[in-house]
């Protein structure tokens, strides 16, 4: 790759390589914060936020290859099925940070509040921007192929399936990899869940979703903003 070539590949691709880097670097600040935690309170309470993290990364590279074969015609229709695949199974695993919100409730003397507070609303964030970024780019994909409402109608049952599997996640403890090692217990547990659903099921499910669509929509609709705004100037120019 020439020099000429790998400037104009940067400048079309900024706002990829920029995410990527801030998403990275979020990243790399959790780990900070947990390993300081580790290190004043001799205690690794909240080593498995990595961990749950590191889950979060694989839809969101997996959305990236998405994106970048989706180009190619043979990609799509050969290897993008594949990969779409396996997005869907590890997506959850980016909204599932949500909940680990949840362990702030127990109390522990081992470090300051605050800064537990600021442990989790880190590892939170991150994972949920590596899950709406992955959304965008699986959306994107989808409406160039197949039109803009089969797009949305994408988004929201993607919203309500990884709702669901967030349920299954912090409740019924299964994890995206059981789907590939034991897929036979898992049909067998949600056809259950489906024919008697408790109300905590439901409940979760919906508001999960709703949320996680609200976040999404918002975002899209603040990017679009942006682009209607800068529309006018480039049109002068």
């Amino acid at each position: 790759m020439t020099k000429m070539t790998f400037k104009n590949f940067v400048k079309q691709n900024r706002y990829k390589i920029a995410i990527f880097a801030l998403m990275a670097s979020a990243s790399l600040i959790c780990v900070f914060l947990v390993a300081a935690r580790i290190t004043y309170s001799d205690s690794g309470r909240y080593t498995s936020l990595v961990w749950n993290l590191f889950l979060a990364w694989i839809p969101f590279a997996l959305a990236y290859l998405a994106h970048a074969m989706s180009s190619k015609k043979l990609l799509l229709y050969l290897v993008l099925p594949v990969t779409a695949f396996l997005w869907l199974i590890f997506f959850p695993n980016a909204p599932y940070i949500l909940t680990d919100l949840q362990h702030l409730a127990r109390k522990t003397a081992s470090a300051p509040l605050w800064y537990d507070v600021i442990v989790m609303v880190w590892f939170s964030w991150t994972g949920l921007l590596l899950g709406l970024t992955s959304l965008y780019l699986m959306h994107d994909i989808v409406q160039r192929t197949f039109g803009r409402w089969f797009g949305w109608a994408f988004v929201f049952v993607v919203s309500g399936l990884s709702s669901f599997g967030v349920y299954l996640g912090r409740f019924v403890r299964f994890n995206s990899w059981d789907l590939l090692d034991d897929p036979k217990e898992i049909v067998v547990t949600v056809l259950g869940l489906a024919i008697d659903p408790s109300k905590r099921l439901i409940a979760f499910t919906i508001l999960f979703a709703v949320f996680y669509l609200f976040v999404y929509l918002t975002l899209y609709a603040f990017a679009h903003l942006l682009q209607e705004h800068s529309t006018p100037s480039a049109t002068a120019s």
